[in-house]
Parts: C-alpha cells; structure tokens; sequence
C-alpha cells in the first residue's frame, strides 16, 4: 500500500495538470493493448493466401479470426453473382477491414505527443508559481519555492514518462497494422484475379 501512498503523493505535489495527464495516459494505453491483443487475435488460425479462393467456393465456411478469414466470409456472405460487382464488395470490404486495422492507432499518436505538452504546461505553471513566490516572499521562503518547483519537476517527468514507452508501442503497433495490412492487400489481388478469370470462363 506504500506505494499507492507515494502515487497520490505525486499527483498532488504535481497540481492539477495531472489530471489531465492521467487521463491521457489511460486512454493511451488502453487503446496500445487493445491493438495488441486485436493484432494477436488475427494472427490466428488465418487462411493461407494460396487457400482464400478454394474458400471462396467451398461448401463449409472457414474458421478463423484472421483478415483473410473475415474478408473471405465476408465476401461469401454477400456475393452478387456478378463480377463487377463481386469485385466492388471485395474492395469495399477490404477498405473496411483496413480501417479497423488503423482503428485508434491515430488517437494514440495524438496522445503520445499531447503527454509531453501537458507535463511542459505543467513546468510553465509551476514556475509561475516560483516567481510569484519570489515576489511576495523574495527568496528566504524555500518551502514556498520548493512547492513550485516541484510542481515545475513532476510535471515534466510525468509527461516524458508517459509519452517515451507510448511512442515505442504505437511505433510497434504501426508496424504490426502496416504488415496486416499487406498481407490484406496480397489477398484482395488473388480474390480479384480469381474472380475475373471466373467471368472469363
């Protein structure tokens, strides 16, 4: 429980910029392990690129929880039975499945860079308060000094502990989604090639 004690003493001598600046890093985070635990998840029992179009045609479904899967089942699902169109729905439902890739990767950048600017309002307001010390109490008050800039210190700590570990991970989650989604690309072009060559036969 000790440390909990030493948490809330931090976020008080911190100001009121921690608030903000825990928020912030919750909403990151939570949003970095889902995508984690969302890209884990479609690495998972996928179909192999060579086998999306003797799915497209099987009896059964495939099973699974990976892009080609979903784009495959998808596709079975709402087929036209016409090529043009078949071809417009494999595009559209790969569009979709591209942005649920990307899903909250966007926001979490936002965060990572707005964690640092929040600890730097935090140095400004603590040093405000420093000098308004200075002012009244010249510099024979270090209690009042040290509480601005303490306020000055945490903040800026705060912040930079939040976004360095942050921009290693939504680094890393870019990398995953950009590899899913090559390898959704890679499949949209055999299902489109097997669907023309269906039209020509």
């Amino acid at each position: 429980m000790t440390w909990l004690w030493h948490i809330a003493d931090h976020l008080r001598q911190g100001g009121w910029v921690m608030v903000p600046l825990l928020g912030v890093s919750l909403v990151m985070w939570t949003i970095i392990i889902d995508r984690f635990l969302e890209f884990r998840r479609l690495g998972r029992r996928d179909l192999a690129n060579a086998d999306t179009v003797e799915a497209l045609t099987a009896t059964a479904a495939p099973t699974g929880n990976g892009l080609r899967t979903t784009l495959v089942n998808r596709l079975r699902t709402t087929r036209k039975g016409t090529t043009a169109a078949d071809r417009a729905l494999l595009h559209i439902t790969a569009a979709e499945l591209g942005r649920r890739v990307d899903g909250g990767l966007r926001l979490a950048e936002v965060l990572v860079a707005v964690a640092p600017l929040l600890g730097l309002l935090g140095t400004v307001l603590g040093m405000i308060e420093t000098f308004e010390v200075i002012s009244v109490f010249g510099t024979g008050n270090p209690r009042a000094l040290a509480s601005g800039i303490s306020v000055a210190m945490i903040t800026t700590q705060s912040g930079l502990l939040v976004a360095i570990p942050g921009l290693f991970a939504v680094g890393r989650l870019r990398r995953a989604a950009a590899t899913q989604k090559l390898r959704l690309e890679e499949t949209v072009v055999v299902l489109d090639r097997a669907l023309g060559a269906e039209a020509k036969s």
